[in-house]
């Protein structure tokens, strides 16, 4: 797959490239050629790899290596926020058939920029891993509003989520940490336990405050922390949340890459985790 890392490394033009007597501008490493087509009386693309030396801004070029031209080349009807290198890579693996290999998209500010031989492998996968209610979850609520501001554009990731819904375990006997949830069972921050033979979901912190509060009464216990939950287990790279602060960070879990946020985390705390396991993941690569 070739996609340039940036926008300002292409340059467009209406002249066929016939030779390479023209200078260039020295951020160019990338060149797409517009003109009519005899055949069909709309525009004919091509792309082409500069090959350029000197100094300054403008640069002799000393070749151009063709990419892609004529019918492996087509160019997206409608703008795209092309800082959005995950959804350009989608749309452009639909668009490469038959002979299409290469699609050129435009951005909403006119720029513009191309994806040759789209590869979907290059995208990558992250989990968010968290419980419910409330739907939905609050970490998935947040990392899909910051995917739509555009803050994880040149990630080139894609999100998908594991959530673990705790009404599974609903009851009269049941525990669980926080009347918040709303729940069905009983609460930590709200109920008094005198009777022996309750379930508690929680996690270590919880199951410290129910022997503090309740030293006398026997109860079964699943644990929801991540770090030692067996339901609440990652199955990728992953993003996802733990009451204790001094577990913020990067960690890895089931021999899975991940990032933990605190629960009380703002969305640049959870936008800056993100980037950092990326960062991780892609020198791991």
């Amino acid at each position: 797959m070739i996609f340039p890392d940036e926008y300002k490394h292409v340059g467009v033009t209406k002249s066929v490239c016939s030779d390479t007597e023209e200078p260039i501008y020295f951020l160019t490493d990338y060149l797409i050629t517009e003109k009519e087509s005899p055949q069909t009386g709309g525009c004919e693309y091509a792309v082409y790899y500069v090959r350029k030396n000197g100094e300054g801004l403008l640069r002799k070029v000393e070749s151009l290596e063709t990419i892609a031209s004529g019918e492996e080349v087509v160019k997206y009807d409608r703008e795209l926020n092309i800082k959005d290198r995950t959804l350009l890579i989608e749309t452009a693996e639909k668009l490469c058939t038959g002979k299409v290999n290469t699609v050129i998209f435009t951005g909403m500010d006119k720029h513009v920029t191309f994806v040759h031989v789209p590869d979907l492998a290059n995208i990558l996968e992250l989990e968010i891993l968290d419980v419910a209610p409330p739907y939905p979850s609050w970490l998935s609520l947040v990392v899909r509003r910051l995917e739509a501001s555009g803050i994880f554009g040149d990630l080139q990731v894609r999100f998908t989520e594991k959530v673990i819904d705790l009404r599974r375990f609903e009851g009269k006997n049941t525990v669980f940490p926080c009347s918040a949830s709303g729940l069905k069972g009983k609460c930590l921050d709200s109920d008094v336990l005198t009777e022996n033979g309750h379930l508690l979901v929680g996690c270590e912190i919880s199951k410290t405050l129910f022997e503090m509060r309740f030293p006398e009464l026997e109860y079964s216990f699943i644990n929801i922390c991540p770090f030692k939950s067996e339901i609440v287990v990652p199955s990728k790279s992953f993003i996802t949340r733990c009451c204790r602060s001094e577990n913020s960070g990067l960690v890895n879990i089931s021999g899975f890459d991940g990032a933990v946020v605190h629960w009380g985390a703002s969305e640049y705390q959870v936008a800056e985790a993100i980037r950092k396991l990326v960062n991780r993941l892609r020198k791991n690569e």
